[in-house]
């Protein structure tokens, strides 16, 4: 290992900040970096503080032809935060647009919600996945979310509360519980979990991620972000009575003035409940 990798994966036992999945994120994105600094750019760095802005360059440089827009952001995102930790915030500029990295390329109004996914659930064999599978469904959450819940003690009787150790960033929030199917759902978590989370007790949180994506790539439901879009899109419907865009519903600018008004409070209701702080990323789920 280089001496650089060594010294950053220190410098991130040492800052444990943000989610399992952020951190192992971050790891991988690093140590790539140490790698890549060494083997591809040339550049031999004694250690974390010797990082600079040519270097920096010289990743942006290489990444901008080997990865997608997306995947360059994150990978920017983690040198800001080795920058940041070793006192040289300056080192990366503070906009990805100073390094010449532009906006991603989104679709619009293209639904990629998993509507009827139950036939699929019961082709999953393990019944945490399944189960998991099914709160995604019924509430919208993430996988690891549904992963981490523990059901008695998030069910708070008209809502299910989510703890920050649970969620994305750290985010709490509340999701409400309206009908008698997320109940029953949910009654039915609280038996298999016994207490504790969905992820069974003989298991570390990365076997069971394991096994999540071997069950779920079997059952045809490698993308369950999918029921989070489903479930985005049936909340848009109740609260304005219309289908989102991406549903096959009218876009914004054909809606009237009172319906503009429904629009923009769903969205805002919709993006609290799936753990997101802006409103525009509910175009993601619902068209515009």
């Amino acid at each position: 290992m280089l001496d650089l990798e060594y010294g950053l994966l220190q410098l991130m036992r040492q800052h444990r900040e943000g989610s399992h999945a952020t951190q192992r994120g971050r790891r991988k994105i690093l140590s790539l970096a140490a790698r890549q600094l060494y083997r591809t750019c040339n550049f031999q760095l004694p250690n974390v503080r010797s990082l600079k802005p040519k270097h920096v360059a010289a990743l942006v440089t290489h990444w901008k032809n080997t990865v997608s827009t997306a995947t360059l952001k994150n990978r920017i995102a983690a040198l800001r935060w080795w920058a940041n930790k070793v006192g040289k915030r300056n080192i990366v500029p503070t906009t990805n647009a100073q390094l010449g990295v532009g906006k991603r390329a989104y679709r619009f109004n293209v639904s990629k919600a998993i509507n009827h996914p139950e036939a699929a659930i019961q082709r999953v064999k393990d019944p945490h996945v399944a189960m998991g599978l099914r709160l995604q469904q019924a509430f919208g959450l993430r996988r690891a979310e549904a992963m981490k819940l523990c059901p008695t003690q998030a069910d708070r009787g008209h809502y299910l509360e989510l703890k920050s150790a649970w969620c994305k960033g750290g985010r709490p929030r509340v999701v409400p519980i309206r009908n008698a199917q997320q109940r029953h759902i949910l009654n039915q978590a609280k038996a298999l979990a016994r207490g504790g989370s969905l992820i069974p007790s003989h298991k570390s949180y990365r076997e069971q991620v394991h096994t999540w994506e071997y069950q779920t790539q079997r059952a045809g439901l490698s993308q369950t972000h999918g029921l989070r879009h489903a479930y985005a899109q049936r909340r848009y419907f109740e609260l304005t009575s219309f289908k989102a865009p991406a549903a096959g519903g009218p876009r914004r600018f054909a809606l009237t003035g009172d319906q503009q008004e429904l629009d923009t409070a769903a969205r805002m209701q919709i993006a609290e409940e799936l753990g997101h702080s802006r409103i525009d990323i509910t175009h993601h789920y619902l068209g515009r």
